[in-house]
């Protein structure tokens, strides 16, 4: 990543002495900090004036506060609603919770839960087995539409850094708009798996678009060894998302919103279902925006605020995989403002 490195951005973390300084808004101790890498300054407590997005922020993760939030951020919203969600390999223990995102789907009209199949070998590589696990894991009180299991189709990336195209599930033209519904975790190659993440891989096909984002040309299913050796690693994948999450961000414009919630943040993705590591940092809230990159920064910031020992293990997973990358290569595709600001609702 040649354009932005992490040094070249305004860290806000240098009043930062012997312990964290701590801020009424956030209702969580909300440290003047930001993550190493930023592409979206955190400009809450400098009052600027100009253009920012807002972020709402909740600490409470429940389905009022969930809907209220939503309340928030959904002007452009209307028609038949796909709501983005991950719904995990069978019996993960930190997928978000189903009673509260039952709630939240009864309360959209016309909405309908997205997924799309998995390329690796698991509970949801198929369409047949993807199924039997939505049904293992309680996603059956409102349809779920497995957006590739009809074909898929070319969306174009607008000003892409690598990928001028992303195959995705077909069924993602039926949609007038979109909710991005994302758990907030770490991710065994994305560093975290927030909003981008949630679209990037979340949209694009079992069998081409995912191959395509991860860079894998194999044509058969990816072994041990492919996740390290066959694909694209570090910046380059998360540039790879950049440009898929753009296609779909492309294609819905104003008409998509995004919602992470920051809730048994494993640093493993809920595609490792009960293999997923116990979660060290604390249950912080619910962010959403209009504008992908401020949540997406905003969470990160939220994690990098917390003690050390908290968000240790977490911040190692973000780093390690060079998953703060993804932030840099949104700002460098203009997918979000480069200032936000924090909204409580509390």
């Amino acid at each position: 990543m040649k354009d932005i490195s992490r040094r070249d951005f305004m860290k806000i973390g240098g009043l930062l002495a012997a312990g964290s300084l701590l801020s009424p808004l956030s209702g969580i101790g909300r440290a003047l900090a930001q993550a190493p890498v930023v592409g979206s300054e955190d400009v809450t407590k400098a009052g600027a004036s100009g253009s920012k997005a807002k972020v709402y922020f909740t600490k409470h993760i429940d389905a009022p506060h969930l809907l209220k939030l939503y309340g928030r951020i959904n002007e452009h919203i209307y028609g038949k609603t796909a709501i983005k969600l991950h719904t995990g390999e069978a019996h993960g223990p930190n997928i978000l919770p189903r009673d509260m995102v039952r709630a939240f789907q009864a309360a959209i009209p016309d909405s309908t839960i997205v997924e799309t199949n998995t390329m690796y070998v698991g509970d949801r590589d198929t369409t047949e087995k993807h199924r039997k696990t939505l049904e293992i894991n309680g996603w059956t009180f409102c349809p779920v539409d497995i957006m590739d299991e009809e074909g898929t189709v070319m969306l174009p990336v607008r000003n892409y850094l690598h990928l001028p195209e992303v195959s995705m599930g077909s069924h993602l033209l039926n949609y007038d708009s979109m909710v991005v519904l994302t758990h907030f975790k770490g991710h065994a190659r994305g560093g975290f798996g927030g909003s981008l993440k949630n679209i990037a891989i979340g949209c694009a096909d079992g069998q081409i678009g995912k191959r395509m984002v991860h860079g894998f040309h194999k044509s058969d299913a990816p072994g041990v060894d492919d996740w390290e050796g066959s694909m694209a690693n570090g910046a380059l994948f998360m540039e790879n998302m950049a440009d898929s999450g753009k296609a779909t961000c492309d294609f819905f414009g104003k008409r998509i919103v995004f919602i992470n919630v920051l809730r048994r943040m494993s640093v493993d993705c809920d595609c490792a279902g009960v293999k997923a590591a116990e979660p060290v940092i604390p249950d912080l809230g619910i962010l959403a925006s209009t504008d992908i990159l401020a949540v997406d920064q905003a969470s990160c910031d939220m994690v990098y605020a917390r003690p050390e020992k908290e968000k240790h293990d977490l911040v190692e997973r973000i780093e390690s995989r060079d998953g703060l990358a993804q932030l840099a290569a949104m700002r460098r595709l203009g997918m979000g403002n480069p200032r936000y600001e924090i909204v409580p609702i509390d």
